[in-house]
């Protein structure tokens, strides 16, 4: 049985632009997917209310649905159809109303474009489908697959490495069936990549900023920095002033749909100023700070 927008919504078809906003929003708070882990029949029910959505708040689509029921999506073609038919019956020379004597009417037009009527079955194509994937950094950083559900029917799919946050993608022919066997619509998928807790990332290249002793600040040595792939060792040279930023080539983000193509790692260094110093530190500091008064004399 085909999908009632308005019973999906729990509206009647005189419902105004408000009453459509407010029960979407109050429909998608209850049956969001984050609220309801794990539950199949709420993840179909939201990928509804979004489609009863993005049809009915917009005028244009809702007064082809509203025309055309579940075949909104063809009404151009259907226009297109009538004046075809139009034309024809003017070339024969009937003129006036083009669906008069020995031309087909409205409803034999439509039934011969949806199935159903006499005349040739005009091939469309399905209706796109939409839905979203949220990652998190660590998934977006490899390539690997996963399961979707788009309308009950799942959909297995390759998430390339490097693919960004609210970037969108399409996958031929994964949406609805065509009709009369026309082919099938195309899903558009949408990514939502979480932020990573250590990382900030900037299209392919990441920062990171990285605490550094002071004492290793000032003398120079190796600390151990991590990075997306694993640990690396790092040499830190003498008298390296807070705030300096050293570049990593290669230890960013993949590129996407480039293969072994990474951005770079920027690491900023925080050097941290000791704390709960000792009666023997104290006296050290107080040393150097005598030295370095003598020496700027």
């Amino acid at each position: 049985m085909p999908t009632d927008y308005y019973q999906v919504l729990g509206l009647a078809r005189t419902a105004t632009a408000d009453e459509i906003k407010k029960a979407y929003r109050k429909l998608a708070r209850k049956h969001h997917p984050d609220l309801n882990p794990n539950n199949t029949d709420a993840k179909k029910k939201f990928q509804e209310i979004n489609e009863a959505n993005e049809v009915l708040s917009d005028p244009l689509s809702r007064k082809k649905y509203d025309q055309y029921g579940e075949q909104w999506k063809h009404a151009e073609q259907f226009e297109k159809a009538k004046r075809e038919q139009g034309s024809r019956q003017q070339a024969s020379g009937q003129g006036g109303n083009p669906f008069g004597a020995g031309g087909m009417d409205e409803e034999d037009l439509f039934s011969s474009m949806f199935g159903g009527g006499r005349g040739r079955q005009v091939k469309f194509r399905g209706q796109d489908y939409q839905t979203e994937l949220r990652l998190d950094a660590e998934a977006a950083y490899t390539t690997h697959k996963q399961t979707l559900n788009v309308n009950g029917k799942p959909i297995r799919i390759t998430v390339p490495a490097g693919v960004e946050n609210e970037q969108s993608i399409r996958i031929p022919g994964q949406g609805g069936p065509g009709v009369n066997g026309g082919p099938n619509g195309d899903l558009y998928l949408t990514f939502f990549v979480a932020p990573h807790p250590r990382f900030k990332r900037v299209g392919k290249d990441l920062f990171l900023m990285q605490d550094l002793e002071l004492p290793t600040a000032m003398l120079g040595g190796e600390i151990t920095v991590e990075t997306m792939d694993g640990k690396v060792k790092l040499k830190v040279a003498p008298e390296t002033q807070n705030g300096t930023k050293v570049k990593l080539k290669g230890k960013g983000f993949p590129v996407y749909k480039q293969q072994g193509q990474f951005g770079d790692l920027y690491v900023t260094y925080n050097v941290k100023l000791p704390t709960g110093l000792s009666d023997r530190e104290q006296e050290l500091f107080r040393e150097l700070a005598a030295i370095r008064n003598t020496a700027s004399a």
